[in-house]
C-alpha cells in the first residue's frame, strides 16, 4: 500500500522524454507565458518551497491574492484529476489554465507563441522534443509543462526505508504516530498510498463560500468538497488546506480534532467525536515528518525516464 512505483506513468500521445522534461523546466520558470512577462509558474510553485510559495492565498496578475492557497507538485503523474476542485482531467490541460486566467498569469496565446518563435535556440529545443511536430504550439508547450511536472517525484524518507523492511529507521514515536494516523485517527481513509491521497473530493468542514468541486459540477448546487492533498513533503508546504486558513500541521490536527463544521454535506468518514491527547498529536506530527526531507524543502527530484 506504501510502497513507492518503480515507474513515472505517462499517457500514450506524451511519452516521457529527457528532453520534453528539460523544455518544460525552461518554460516552468520563463515570465514569457504570462501578459506582462513578470510572472512564470515558478512565480506561485517554488521549487525551494516544495513548489508552493509559503503564502495563505496564491498572488496572482498585479499582485491580487488568489482566493485558494497554493498546492504542491509532487508526485502528480500519479493524479487523476487536477486543481483543487478537480476541474482538470489531465496535466495537459491543467498546465494551461494559470497561463490563460485573467487573475493569475494573464496569458495570452497567441502572443506566447510569437514570442517565444522569436527564439532560435528556444524553438531548436522544440524540435528536439518534439521532432513529429516540431513546432512551437500550445499542444507542445502544454505537454512539454506537464511533462516536467511528471518528473517532480518526492524523495525517499525514513518512512520508506521503514517500510522496505528496516526497523531502526524509524523512532519510537514516529511508529506511534503512524499507529494513529491508520488507526484512531484514521487518517488514512482520506490519505491513503504511497502518496497519501486518495484522489478524491471531500468535505471537512472548512468555513467559507468556496464550493470547490461543487462550482464545476453541473447539477451539484450544495456540494463542497476538495480533492485530498497529498502528504509527501508536507512539512514544508505550510500552511494548509485550500483556503490555506491552517498555518501549521498542529493546526490541521486541531481542525480534525472538532475544530471543523458539522454539517450535512461532511465527508461521512470524518470522526465527529475525534479528540487526541498532547501526546497523541505530537506522536502524529512526529510521523507526518517522516514523509519529508529532513535537511529542508526537497529540491527538484526530475525522476525521467532512463
Amino acid at each position: 500500500m506504501f510502497k513507492r512505483p518503480a515507474e513515472i506513468p505517462f499517457p500514450p500521445d506524451n511519452p516521457l522524454t529527457p528532453e520534453k522534461v528539460a523544455l518544460g523546466a525552461t518554460l516552468f520558470t520563463d515570465p514569457r507565458l504570462s501578459g506582462n512577462n513578470d510572472r512564470s509558474c515558478a512565480s506561485c510553485h517554488e521549487p525551494a518551497r516544495g513548489f508552493t510559495d509559503g503564502r495563505q492565498r496564491a498572488r496572482g496578475h498585479a499582485g491580487t491574492p488568489l482566493k485558494r492557497n497554493t498546492p504542491s507538485l509532487w508526485n502528480l503523474a500519479w493524479g487523476k484529476s487536477f486543481s483543487w476542485d478537480g476541474r482538470a482531467s489531465s496535466l495537459e490541460a491543467q498546465v494551461q489554465i494559470p497561463i490563460a486566467a485573467a487573475d493569475e498569469m494573464a496569458g495570452d496565446w497567441p502572443t506566447i507563441l510569437r514570442r517565444l518563435e522569436a527564439d532560435a535556440g528556444l524553438a531548436a529545443r522544440f524540435a528536439a522534443a518534439f521532432p513529429q511536430e516540431p513546432a512551437v504550439s500550445q499542444t507542445n508547450i502544454a505537454k512539454a509543462l506537464a511533462s516536467y511536472v511528471r518528473s517532480l517525484v518526492s524523495p525517499p524518507t525514513r518512512f520508506d526505508a521503514w517500510i522496505a523492511g528496516d526497523p531502526h529507521a524509524l523512532r519510537p514515536a514516529e511508529v506511534r504516530g503512524f499507529g494513529l494516523f491508520t488507526g484512531k485517527a484514521a487518517c488514512v481513509l482520506c490519505h491513503a498510498g504511497w502518496r497519501f491521497t486518495d484522489d478524491r473530493f471531500h468535505d471537512i468542514g472548512l468555513a467559507g463560500k468556496d464550493r470547490g468541486q461543487g462550482a464545476v459540477i453541473e447539477g451539484a448546487p450544495v456540494l463542497i468538497a476538495f480533492k485530498t492533498p497529498g502528504l509527501r513533503e508536507a512539512a514544508h508546504t505550510a500552511p494548509y488546506m485550500h483556503d490555506g486558513s491552517r498555518p501549521t500541521l498542529a493546526a490541521v490536527l486541531g481542525h480534525y480534532g472538532g475544530g471543523f463544521l458539522a454539517r450535512p454535506s461532511l465527508a461521512p468518514h470524518m470522526n465527529r467525536a475525534l479528540r487526541l491527547s498532547a501526546r497523541e498529536k505530537s506522536d502524529l506530527i512526529a510521523f507526518l515528518r517522516t514523509l519529508s526531507n529532513e535537511k529542508g524543502p526537497a529540491r527538484t527530484q526530475q525522476a525521467g525516464p532512463d
